[in-house]
């Protein structure tokens, strides 16, 4: 099983952005090839990346609810399973060093849960086969909680330069414990902060048992590739934000590809 980077927080906390900066350092270093994992419904990942998405496991989930609500039979000498696992191949986005797979929308109403544990199948199988796996999780602990068999060894829990995203970070830490998820290391992570207000934040942070908060600083070429939809990936590496990234990730002892 790849070593697993997660990212989770609330909305708005530039997780994509973290998630796009954390694999260009894995690119940088050589740590390839990465799977990428768009677990968000609002899926921006791959515009992060520069990549281009031409289906979501969601859409291929309710292609296979409709094979299955509308006949048992093979589908061109198929089964369900069978055709599910070669459309997921198929929605996979390759690229230099780098694959991309989108999870895209939460699931309509009703139960399906034959259809789920193919989807939970698949996506551990995938993951299976790279050193390196980035999942940029929605605004919740939802996908995270439904992978089967994967450990995430490091858990990116990401905050805005605001108390709000702090407790959040802190709710979602008790979340892990509360549903024994398998999480290695939490990395607490201030995003967007201001140098004047690292302090303030830090003891903020250290109240809710944070001693070790890692700040990524407001970063204006953030702002300016966002406004001309440029991918981040494409970010200098002397910027404050890749460098912020690249700072902690040096630290994190990551394992040889």
């Amino acid at each position: 099983m790849g070593f697993t980077i997660a990212l989770a927080g609330k909305g708005g906390t530039g997780k994509t952005t973290v998630a796009a900066l954390i694999i260009k350092y894995l690119k940088r270093h050589g740590k390839t090839p990465i799977l990428a994992v768009d677990a968000d419904s609002n899926a921006c990942l791959n515009e992060a990346l520069g990549l281009e998405v031409h289906t979501t496991i969601g859409r291929i989930r309710e292609q296979s609810l409709d094979s299955i609500r509308s006949s048992n039979e093979r589908l061109g000498g198929m089964s369900i399973e069978q055709l599910f696992e070669y459309q997921v191949q198929q929605s996979i986005v390759e690229s230099d060093g780098l694959d991309l797979i989108v999870m895209g929308r939460p699931e309509g109403p009703g139960c399906y849960c034959a259809a789920n544990n193919i989807i939970r199948k698949y996506t551990d199988l995938l993951s299976q086969k790279y050193p390196y796996i980035v999942i940029d999780n929605e605004a919740g602990m939802e996908h995270l909680s439904r992978r089967t068999n994967t450990d995430v060894d490091i858990l990116m829990l990401v905050s805005d330069a605001t108390i709000k995203g702090i407790m959040t970070m802190n709710r979602i830490n008790d979340l892990i414990k509360e549903l024994n998820l398998k999480v290695k290391r939490v990395f607490p992570i201030v995003n967007m902060a201001d140098s004047n207000q690292f302090d303030l934040l830090s003891q903020k942070a250290k109240e809710y048992g944070f001693n070790d908060i890692r700040f990524i600083p407001k970063d204006n070429i953030i702002s300016e590739y966002d406004i001309k939809g440029r991918p981040i990936i494409q970010i200098p590496e002397d910027s404050v934000s890749y460098l912020a990234v690249k700072n902690i990730l040096d630290c994190a002892d990551l394992p040889s590809s």
